[in-house]
C-alpha cells in the first residue's frame, strides 16, 4: 500500500496505510505543505516512539481504530463479541481507494478483514475543502452467528503539545456552561444517556496548547454527530499517546448485527486550528453553509407565541398580535403548544394531532390567512414524538410507548416517549403531520419539540434508543421529502437537541428555554463554537425573564438577541406604544445587518477584563463588520480599557461608529472617550490598539458599526 497525505485549507492529514494492519494518522494538524514523495517515509519513521524498559518489545502503533492486538491498552475502538468470541480482532488491510482531486474533498475508504473474527471493517475518512476531517466505521458480521456490538470509536491522535481541555456541560435554561482544566493522564469521558444530545452535551471537546484562547493558541477538537446516546472522549496515556474520539453509547444488547448485517458510527467531526478557538469555528461555520440543504433565504424575523399566550388560544387576541407583529417588522409567526385536541395544559392532549374544535371552532385557517394577509409566513408547533397518557392515542393504544415489559418509565412533563420504531405508530404519526400540512394552505415552518429524555426506552423487550433515534430521522426526511419548501426548527426543552446529524434534516436549532439575556449571551457565544449565527433562534423576551426574573432593558435584550436568527418571545400587544417603536428599530437594524450576520465571519474577544465581553462579525471580503461589547458585571477598574476589533484588514482604513437607529445603551461616562462619535483609523491600528471603550453600567451593550473607508 502507501503513505496518503491530503490537504486541505490550512490542514494536513498524512496516513501511513502500507500494511499489513490498520492505517495509522502520522500527522492531522498544521498544513505541512507539498512534501516530496521521499520525505513522507522519513515523516512516519520520526514519530515512531523507542521501546522502553516494561513494555512491549516492538513500537505501539495507534491504527485509526485501536486494537489490543496491536499493543493498545487505552480505550479499545471496538468492542463487541459472538457468544464469548470474537471478542479481540487483528484487522488486516485488503484495499484502500483513494480520491483526491484538486477540487472538492479528499476522500480515503479502508478495507479490511479479520477472518478469525469473522468481521469486516470499513473506514471512511474525509478532508473536506475547509480542512474539516469526517470519519466513520462500518462493522458488518462476516460470521454465521449474532455479534453483539458495544462500542464503534472513530479516535484521532493529538500530539503531546495540547495540555488543556475545554468542554461544555450544562442544564434546562442554562445549557452550554463552559469547564476548562489542564488534561490530566487517563481519561476524561463526555457521556450522554439521556436519549437526545442533551443539555449538558459538549458540542465540541477541544483539545489545546497551554493558555489558548479565542484568537490564540493550537487547538484540536471532535464533535460526534448524534442525536441519541453518545460519548466524546480525551484520553492520556502514561505511554505519550493522547487520542480524542467518539461514538454511539449502546445498551448491552441494543445492535446485535446478524449474519451480513452491518453497523455505521455517527460521523465524528475533527477540526484542527492554529489561530484558537475562532479557527475551529471558522472552518465548521464555513462547512455548514456550504451544505446543500443550508438555509439560503434570508432568515425571516420570528414571533413566537409561547411567552405571550401559553395555552390561553383565542383567535382575535392572537389576531391583534399578528397585526403588531407585522407592525414591527416580524416575518413569521409561530402557534406554539396549545392547538390540538385536548390541549388545554401539559398534561394531556399529546398524540391527538387534530384541531382542537372548542378552542378553534372554525380551525387554523382564519389565523393562518389573517398572517398570511400580512406578508408573514405561518409556522405551528408540534412535539410528535411523545404522547401524554391523558390523550385519546395513548388510550387507544397504551402499546405504542418505549418501555420495558410490565411498567411504564417515570413521567416527564406528563408525558412518555411513542415507539417510532413500532410501524403502526410510525404511520400514524407520519400520517398526521402529512395530513396537518395539506389541510392547510400556508404552514410553512413547524417547531419541532422534543420535552423529555428518553428513560427504559425499550421496544419488544430490548433497548431501543438508537433505532428510536433512527426512526425519528427518517421521519423527518420523509416528511421534508413529502414538502419540500418546510422549514423546521429542532427545539428539544430549549437547547438539548443540538448537533449536527439533526441539522442535516432542520434548519435552525433553539439554543435555551431561557430568553434572559444574560444567560442567553453565554449561551450563544458557545452554541456558536459550532454553528453559525443564522442557525440559532435568538428571540427578544419581556422585559423580566419567566426563567429567571431578572428585568433587562429592551435594548440589551435586542442587541443580545440581533447576533443569531433574531425573533422575539413576547407579548409586544401589552407594550407600551414607545416600547414597540424602539422594537420596530431593533428589528429594521437586524434586517439592515442581516447579510452581514448570517454570511461573515464571527470574531470574539479575548479581553482582559472578566466583566466585558466583546464579539462580532466580519464580511468575508473585510469591507465591513460589526461588533458588540456587552457589560455583563462591575468591573474591578473604573474603565475596562481599550477593545481591540479582530479580524479586518490591517492593511485598509475603517470608520467606526455606534449602530444608527437605535438607542444607545446607558454609561457611567461624565465625557465620552475621544474617539466618539466615530473614528477612522487603519486596520492595523484598530486591530492591536483598538477604542477606548465607554464606562457602560452593567447589562448594558455597545454596538459598533465598522466600514473600510477606501
Amino acid at each position: 500500500m502507501t503513505i496518503v497525505h491530503l490537504r486541505r485549507a490550512a490542514t494536513s492529514l498524512v496516513l501511513d496505510a502500507r500494511g499489513p494492519g490498520l492505517p495509522r494518522v502520522a500527522h492531522w494538524g498544521a498544513d505541512l505543505g507539498p512534501l516530496a514523495t521521499d520525505d513522507l517515509p522519513t515523516l512516519v519513521a520520526a514519530g515512531v516512539p523507542p521501546v522502553v524498559a516494561s513494555s512491549f518489545d516492538a513500537p505501539t502503533v495507534l491504527s485509526l481504530l485501536p486494537e489490543a492486538s496491536a499493543g493498545w491498552s487505552g480505550r479499545p475502538g471496538l468492542a463487541g463479541h459472538r457468544a464469548g468470541t470474537a471478542w479481540s480482532t487483528a484487522f488486516r488491510l485488503d484495499v484502500l481507494d483513494v480520491a483526491d482531486e484538486p477540487a472538492g474533498s479528499a476522500r480515503v475508504t479502508v478495507t479490511a478483514t479479520d477472518p478469525d473474527a469473522a468481521l469486516t471493517l470499513t473506514i471512511e475518512v474525509e478532508l473536506d475543502p475547509t480542512g474539516l476531517v469526517l470519519l466513520r466505521h462500518r462493522l458488518r458480521n462476516d460470521g454465521d452467528a449474532p455479534y453483539e456490538l458495544r462500542e464503534l470509536a472513530a479516535v484521532l491522535p493529538v500530539p503531546a503539545v495540547a495540555t488543556e481541555l475545554l468542554d461544555l456541560t450544562g442544564r434546562w435554561c442554562r445549557e452550554r456552561s463552559p469547564q476548562r482544566h489542564p488534561w490530566p493522564m487517563g481519561a476524561w469521558v463526555r457521556e450522554g444517556r439521556h436519549g437526545r444530545t442533551g443539555h449538558d452535551a459538549t458540542l465540541l471537546l477541544v483539545a489545546g496548547t497551554s493558555g489558548f484562547g479565542f484568537r490564540h493558541g493550537e487547538v484540536w477538537a471532535v464533535h460526534t454527530a448524534w442525536s441519541g446516546d453518545h460519548v466524546t472522549f480525551a484520553e492520556r496515556r502514561p505511554t505519550g499517546e493522547s487520542t480524542l474520539g467518539g461514538g454511539e453509547l449502546l445498551a448491552p444488547g441494543e445492535v446485535l448485527l446478524g449474519p451480513g448485517e452491518s453497523y455505521a458510527t455517527p460521523l465524528l467531526y475533527a477540526v484542527h486550528s492554529t489561530a484558537g478557538l475562532d479557527g475551529l469555528s471558522d472552518a465548521l461555520h464555513t462547512h455548514l453553509r456550504a451544505r446543500p440543504g443550508h438555509p439560503r433565504s434570508a432568515r425571516p424575523v420570528t414571533l413566537n407565541v409561547w411567552e405571550a399566550v401559553y395555552f390561553d388560544h383565542d383567535l382575535n387576541r392572537l389576531r391583534a398580535l399578528a397585526d403588531h407583529a407585522a407592525e414591527v417588522g416580524v416575518e413569521r409567526f409561530v402557534l406554539d403548544d396549545g392547538w390540538f385536541t385536548g390541549r388545554w395544559h401539559d398534561r394531556a392532549g399529546l398524540g391527538d394531532w387534530y384541531v382542537d374544535e372548542k378552542v378553534w371552532p372554525g380551525g387554523l385557517q382564519p389565523l393562518i390567512d389573517h398572517v398570511r394577509g400580512h406578508g408573514m409566513q405561518f409556522g405551528l408547533w408540534v412535539e410528535p414524538e411523545m404522547v401524554n397518557p391523558d390523550s385519546d392515542l395513548f388510550r387507544a393504544h397504551p402499546n405504542w410507548v418505549l418501555a420495558v415489559p410490565g411498567r411504564l418509565p417515570p413521567t416527564w412533563r406528563y408525558q412518555q416517549v411513542l415507539d417510532l420504531v413500532n410501524a403502526d405508530a410510525y404511520a400514524y404519526v407520519l400520517g398526521r403531520l402529512d395530513a396537518l400540512l395539506r389541510e392547510h394552505d400556508g404552514i410553512a415552518y413547524l417547531k419541532w419539540d422534543h420535552n423529555r429524555d428518553l428513560t427504559e426506552a425499550g421496544h419488544a423487550g430490548r433497548p431501543g434508543v438508537h433505532a428510536q433515534t433512527v426512526a425519528a430521522y427518517r421521519l423527518l426526511d420523509e416528511l421534508r421529502a413529502r414538502h419540500p419548501g418546510l422549514e423546521i426548527e429542532s427545539c428539544s426543552s430549549g437547547g438539548a437537541r443540538v448537533d449536527l446529524e439533526i441539522l442535516r434534516r432542520t434548519d435552525r436549532v433553539w439554543a435555551s428555554d431561557c430568553n434572559d439575556a444574560l444567560e442567553r449571551l453565554a449561551i450563544q457565544r458557545w452554541t456558536g463554537l459550532l454553528l453559525p449565527p443564522e442557525l440559532v433562534g435568538s428571540h427578544v423576551g419581556p422585559d423580566r425573564s419567566h426563567t429567571t426574573h431578572r428585568v433587562h432593558d429592551l435594548g440589551f435584550r435586542a442587541a443580545t438577541a440581533l447576533f443569531g436568527h433574531f425573533g422575539v418571545e413576547w407579548d409586544i400587544g401589552s407594550a407600551s406604544a414607545v416600547d414597540r417603536a424602539e422594537l420596530a428599530a431593533w428589528v429594521a437594524l437586524h434586517k439592515r445587518l442581516r447579510p452581514l450576520l448570517h454570511a461573515g465571519r464571527v470574531v470574539r474577544v479575548d479581553h482582559p477584563d472578566p466583566a466585558v465581553w466583546a464579539h462580532g462579525v466580519v464580511a468575508g471580503d473585510l469591507s465591513r463588520a460589526v461588533y458588540a461589547v456587552a457589560r455583563i458585571a462591575t468591573s474591578v477598574t473604573q474603565t475596562p480599557g481599550a477593545l481591540r476589533l479582530p479580524g479586518l484588514d490591517p492593511a485598509r482604513r475603517y470608520g467606526v461608529r455606534p449602530a444608527a437607529g437605535v438607542p444607545g445603551p446607558a454609561v457611567l461616562d461624565l465625557t465620552e472617550p475621544g474617539w466618539l462619535p466615530g473614528v477612522t483609523l487603519p486596520g492595523a491600528v484598530l486591530g492591536s490598539i483598538g477604542l477606548q471603550l465607554p464606562a457602560l453600567h452593567p447589562e448594558q451593550t455597545l454596538l459598533l458599526e465598522v466600514d473600510a473607508a477606501d
